[in-house]
């Protein structure tokens, strides 16, 4: 009897430790970082107070969420596609991909009514943002498959809103940018209009997906919390198919989290913004398909070295 006692105390125990580690496990705070675009739309719904175990900051560049992760003030972090190659290198192979968060959002803008096809862009100069990031590498690639690389004068602006401005102003007459800045810049400046959607152009000389965005995680991180990651990717996509269907609602927390400037140009944005989650097989083909175009184009963009099949997250 005493024997059965002590057993039963002993299972007790154990599953109170059991319960403890879950919870914490369930209250694991996980620090994200996000850009001032789509990433940053697509994932509002969880800066809300009902996610409190979502530490959420958005960057207006790349290079503050590049520095974080790599200084391990973040956990998980918004990037370009072949940003995260990179990482990935860089880091020892320490970097997994979780998912695909946004899809082509490149258009290019014209004060006028001159291009009308992509090899139209030949003998101009256009402004363009995302230097040495998948836009630059994108708008190459297209170049290059159009026959017209060499002219076509490109200069790069470090901020977007730059870019913007000099378009609005009717200082710069052609530029390439991104949703939701096509949006915002055309709201300044009605005589521009879209030219070129990149995506269709991709389309048309390319079978890969365009994929410009990806979620990843730091692979030590996800290790010692899978749980929370699991809850994450449940969330994160229900916060993606919020911004989606649920546009009024959404706008207004865009607005509120100081992505955009106003609901009326967040409700216009949404739509162009091709804000996903792409989890899984499909991810990693995607994801896997979109850099190796990438590498053959230009290895040093991927980091000199396609990652390997650890590089994609798999339950």
């Amino acid at each position: 009897m005493k024997k059965a006692i002590s057993f039963m105390l002993v299972l007790i125990m154990l599953i109170g430790l059991m319960t403890v580690g879950c919870m914490k496990e369930d209250d694991t705070a996980i620090r994200i970082a996000a850009l001032k675009g789509p990433t940053g739309m697509g994932i509002v719904k969880l800066m809300g107070e009902d996610y409190p175990n979502y530490d959420i900051t958005i960057e207006s560049a790349p290079d503050n969420v590049t520095a974080k992760f790599i200084n391990n003030e973040i956990d998980v972090a918004a990037v370009p596609v072949n940003l995260a190659s990179v990482l990935y290198s860089k880091l020892d192979k320490d970097v997994v991909v979780l998912g695909v968060t946004t899809l082509g959002v490149l258009y290019v803008l014209e004060n006028g009514n001159t291009i009308q096809s992509f090899t139209d862009l030949a003998g101009m100069s256009i402004g363009a943002t995302g230097e040495a990031s998948t836009p630059e590498y994108i708008l190459n690639y297209l170049l290059e498959k159009n026959g017209i690389k060499d002219e076509v004068e490109v200069t790069y602006q470090a901020e977007h809103a730059a870019l913007g401005t000099l378009l609005a102003s009717g200082e710069e007459t052609v530029g390439m940018l991104p949703e939701p800045n096509v949006t915002a810049t055309m709201a300044q400046n009605p005589d521009l209009r879209i030219a070129l959607d990149l995506t269709a152009e991709w389309n048309k000389v390319c079978d890969t997906q365009l994929v410009q965005g990806v979620l990843i995680a730091r692979k030590g991180f996800v290790n010692e919390h899978p749980a929370a990651i699991k809850q994450l990717l449940k969330d994160y996509k229900a916060s993606s198919e919020f911004v989606v269907n649920n546009i009024d609602d959404a706008a207004a927390l865009i607005v509120e989290a100081g992505i955009l400037p106003s609901e009326a140009i967040a409700k216009k944005a949404i739509p162009n913004c091709n804000i996903v989650f792409i989890t899984g097989a499909d991810m990693k083909s995607a994801v896997n398909n979109m850099l190796t175009v990438l590498f053959d184009a230009n290895a040093k963009s991927v980091g000199g070295a396609l990652p390997e099949d650890d590089f994609y997250y798999g339950e």
